[in-house]
């Protein structure tokens, strides 16, 4: 058994995990996605990116199910309580903005990726394509039944509110 650094030793082991965690595997993912950009070029980046979160996205979904001792098919209500409890929401701000029983739409309202680009006087990161792989993939995962489309992200141009907005539609056939 690995003994945790003093310092740790008062905190309890799900909220050091949960934080600082969260932000080690942003940030890790963000080196690698800089690192293959300097070297191949965006285009190489987005395209391997995609292939990593296709492969991740099911994983996360699957492992929250696991946790929260649930079984994939629980549509909606489902996704809305698994989508709370990915490594993102705890780290990034977000908000359910409308739903029922057959529809769910998502915002991030605050994007750790697209601040920190901000402040560094990047460019933004044009994650749509990634980000339909990623959410579609995780939402499929919870429910074969859900369907996602991208209602605003980047490259579409920052609202001043929501860096990008999805919807989630629970398919009855």
């Amino acid at each position: 058994m690995f003994n945790r650094p003093l310092i740790y030793a008062a905190m309890d082991k799900r909220d050091l995990t949960i934080s600082d965690f969260a932000k080690l595997w942003l940030a890790h993912d963000g080196l690698w996605f800089q690192a293959v950009e300097n070297e191949f070029g965006l285009e190489a980046a987005i395209r391997l990116d995609k292939a990593a979160w296709g492969k991740f996205s099911p994983i996360e979904a699957d492992r929250i199910l696991d946790r929260l001792g649930q079984k994939p098919g629980g549509g909606i209500e489902q996704l809305e309580q698994a989508l709370a409890e990915r490594l993102y929401a705890f780290i990034n701000r977000q908000r359910i903005v409308e739903k029922d029983e057959k529809r769910l739409v998502f915002e991030m309202t605050s994007c750790r990726v697209q601040d920190a680009r901000r402040r560094k006087n990047l460019p933004l990161l044009p994650c749509k394509e990634v980000g339909i792989v990623e959410y579609s993939t995780f939402a499929e995962t919870i429910d074969p039944r859900i369907k996602t489309t991208c209602l605003r992200c980047p490259p579409d141009d920052y609202n001043g509110e929501h860096w990008c907005r999805w919807e989630f539609t629970l398919d009855s056939e």
